[in-house]
Formats: structure tokens, sequence, C-alpha cells
């Protein structure tokens, strides 16, 4: 039996700002320089930092649309099918599909798909559990929670280059730019 070879593989070059400004800049900088492929991790929410990195359209609020949607329509399939077909018992000379009494669990069985519709496309889309991550190799990355603001370029960008993204970054007023290594290679 053979040992596994353990490969690393370059994720990506992570560079470190003191304030939320520089990293505003420095995003907006290689968005417009066509960089595609980046992210920012910052202790609080920066203003239009969705917008400088390239950030598209959130998936999230259409899932949970459309789980809602699913929901209304299970929720009055069954109500149907238990009171016209299933169970069909005329009571009070009310007719056997009778909507308005249908709307309330008609909302509760909305409200639960639309839940279950956002937990579960965020943990999928966040690709959850995710217990470790190249980012946290970082130098300094744990102070991203406290008073430092970072820029990451994948290295699976068309224009990265390690060494032109690298100095791309020293020329700005980065604190520190560092590349990263992933131990294996995964679709992050």
């Amino acid at each position: 039996m053979h040992d596994a070879i353990k490969r690393n593989y370059l994720f990506g070059c992570m560079v470190e700002f003191d304030n939320p400004d520089s990293l505003m800049a420095a995003a907006n900088k290689a968005l417009d320089a066509g960089y595609s492929k980046m992210d920012s991790f910052t202790p609080f929410p920066v203003h239009g930092m969705p917008e400088a990195i390239g950030f598209r359209e959130a998936k999230v609020p259409w899932i949970v649309f459309w789980s809602g949607v699913t929901g209304a329509i299970c929720g009055l399939g069954l109500e149907w099918w238990v009171s016209a077909e299933a169970y069909a018992h005329n009571i009070g000379g009310r007719p056997y599909f009778s909507w308005p009494n249908f709307v309330p669990p008609m909302f509760e069985t909305t409200v639960l798909f639309s839940a279950f519709g956002a937990v579960f496309s965020m943990i999928i889309l966040n690709k959850l559990p995710q217990p470790h991550h190249p980012v946290f190799a970082a130098e300094n990355f744990a102070r991203a929670s406290q008073d430092r603001f970072f820029l990451l370029i994948q290295a699976d960008d068309p224009n990265f280059d390690d060494e032109e993204t690298t100095q791309f970054f020293r020329s700005m007023d980065a604190l520190n730019v560092t590349l990263i290594n992933a131990d294996e290679e995964q679709d992050w």
C-alpha cells in the first residue's frame, strides 16, 4: 500500500490593509485591471464593497421565492386532495374546495418551504460545513474579524499571474501581500 502524496496548489494572493478606504481603492483598481475572482474579508460591512469586487446577483432570494411558491402550491394541493378527493365530506353545505379556509395552512406551508429553501441554499451555496479554508493560512488573517481588511485574488482568475499580481498590489499601500497555497486542489 502506498502513501498518498500531498500536493500544494496556489490558491491566490491575499492583500492586507489597515483601513476600509485602502481596501475599497485596491478592489476598484483590481476590478478595473480585469480581475474577476476576488473576495474581501472585513471586520464590519463596508458600503460599496460588493460592487467593488464584482459581486454577482444573489441567488438566495430567488431560491427562497421559488421555494415559497412551491410551498404554496403543495399546501393548496394537499388541502384540495384531502378535502375534495380522499376524505370528501359535505359539511354544512359548503363546497369541497373551499379555498378561503385553505389560506392559513397554505400560508404556513409557504413560510415553511421558504425557510427550508433559505437555510439549505445558504448551506449549499456557501459550501458549508467547511472547517478549513486556505485563507486561514494567510499571515495576520486572524485579525480580519478585529481591525484588518483583506482582499483575495484567486489563482483561477483568468488575469492572475503570481508575479504580476503580487507586484500590482505591492504598488498600493498594502501592509502585506501573501501568496496562499492550498493543500489539495478543490472546487473552492
